[in-house]
């Protein structure tokens, strides 16, 4: 597995149907950055993708969790911007919320109402639909990069030492339609967490990757509503309720581009939400406070609700040795997928796409398959610490990966302790949301100050009810 990738750098006349040839198997966020990236290296890349792509702003039934709530987390923000410079700006301009935090936001967790300090950092709330289809535009307009429509990757060229193409079929309902080779120096496995990537390694003589899993059974309903006003109220651009071992049932409301929101509850395993009408009112009133039925009271449906449970965290250590072929990479929630509660996906898919670029570029080492793949993993480390911890601590979870070690315990301790005071201390919560947002990496939360007040300070006091109002910013 230490041969190079196969890429190299990008010949003059790059349309061509020669040269370097790199294969990406799904056209997922994940998929298009990963092209955009190997464009700069390869005479050709071709995104193979299973569904045919919209012709605008629309849903793709590949993205099964594309109806529910994304988020787009500072650290995916700048990953972004660093892939695509002016992509923040024409996100904006296509209307995405930009929802402060914690001022624009009335947030619940772990018994406590969060103060509404000025925001230290900001998310984007539109539709994944929204950021797909802007990202697909800029990454496509780039004639290095094809694209086959309406065909599924159901196997690998080569052999145990190293991969050379895909077999693809058309899925034109015939069960018995042939497979065809699509040749390629690399391929990359973006197809998401239902990859089928064990069966084609297996089928040419390779090992798969052991699975590390952690599963709470957390299941999530959504469904879109516009508010009377159109908004909650006019300094409260959403609210959102924490899950957490004490309170499993979660929920809120989040801004969508139109002025719509949409509206998410979620349980544990045996306690799914329902997807009736009536019923996912109701189960609304299963949060810890009545904020969000009283909001659906006065608004609006705008479509039915619909259901996700395919919530467990996996993580495929490819970056372990085993008998794997050179040539072979997987990035996206095809080398690890989390929790979609956390809201990680789409930043972890583009902070992969420039661990990618850098690995790449970076001429004081060979770009091994092994050290690539290292590196992909290594960008989603932080986001599956915090997924993976916090569902280690719910009740009933299963799986691999549950057991904590005696470090993990300690760091849970200290971690608790953290919870419990950034809802009422600037300095815990700002460092606390900086992590979570994936923009500081954990030590953030070892720095002096927040260690000061997470070992030797009581947590402070935050509101009784659910803040109005943002606080007003210090002079």
């Amino acid at each position: 597995m230490n041969s190079a990738v196969g890429t190299g750098r990008r010949s003059e006349g790059g349309g061509g149907r020669g040269g370097r040839h790199a294969v990406v198997v799904g056209g997922s966020i994940a998929g298009l950055l990963a092209a955009h990236v190997l464009a700069g290296h390869c005479d050709r890349v071709t995104v193979v993708e299973r569904d045919r792509f919209p012709e605008a702003t629309g849903s793709r039934p590949g993205v099964p969790q594309g109806r529910h709530p994304h988020v787009l987390l500072e650290g995916g923000q700048t990953a972004l911007e660093s892939l695509l410079p002016g992509f923040l700006t024409e996100l904006e301009e296509a209307g995405a919320p930009r929802v402060g935090m914690p001022s624009d936001m009335v947030l619940w967790q772990n018994g406590r109402w969060l103060r509404r300090w000025p925001a230290s950092t900001h998310i984007y709330t539109g539709s994944r639909a929204q950021l797909e289809e802007l990202i697909r535009r800029r990454v496509l307009a780039n004639p290095v990069i094809g694209v086959v429509e309406g065909a599924e990757a159901v196997g690998l060229l080569g052999d145990a030492s190293r991969v050379r193409g895909v077999l693809l079929r058309e899925r034109s309902g015939d069960a018995g339609a042939e497979s065809r080779a699509l040749e390629a120096d690399l391929v990359v496995d973006a197809s998401g967490s239902g990859t089928k990537a064990p069966q084609w390694l297996a089928a040419i003589g390779a090992e798969s990757a052991h699975e590390e899993t952690i599963d709470t059974g957390l299941a999530y309903a959504s469904r879109v509503y516009r508010g009377r006003k159109g908004t909650l109220d006019g300094e409260t651009l959403g609210h959102y309720v924490y899950p957490g071992p004490d309170q499993v049932n979660g929920g809120g409301a989040l801004p969508l581009e139109d002025g719509s929101h949409l509206v998410i509850v979620s349980g544990l395993r045996g306690d799914e939400p329902p997807t009736g009408d009536d019923e996912f009112e109701a189960y609304a009133k299963r949060l810890a406070h009545p904020l969000l039925d009283r909001w659906l009271e006065e608004a609006e449906p705008l479509t039915p609700a619909f259901g996700y449970r395919r919530t467990a965290n996996i993580r495929r250590r490819y970056d372990l040795p085993g008998r794997r072929p050179a040539g072979f990479l997987a990035t996206g929630d095809a080398l690890c997928t989390f929790n979609p509660i956390y809201g990680q996906g789409m930043a972890i898919a583009a902070m992969s796409a420039v661990a990618l670029r850098d690995t790449l570029a970076d001429r004081r080492r060979t770009p091994t398959t092994r050290r690539v793949q290292r590196a992909l993993l290594a960008a989603s480390r932080q986001a599956w610490d915090i997924s993976a911890g916090a569902d280690r601590g719910m009740p009933g979870a299963v799986g691999t990966a549950v057991a904590a070690g005696p470090a993990a315990r300690v760091a849970g301790w200290y971690l608790r302790r953290v919870t419990e005071r950034s809802p009422g201390d600037p300095v815990v919560g700002r460092a606390f949301r900086a992590v979570l947002v994936l923009a500081e990496p954990v030590t953030a939360l070892f720095a002096p100050s927040v260690a000061r007040a997470v070992l030797f300070s009581r947590p402070g006091p935050t509101p009784a009810e659910p803040p109005a109002s943002p606080e007003p910013r210090e002079r």
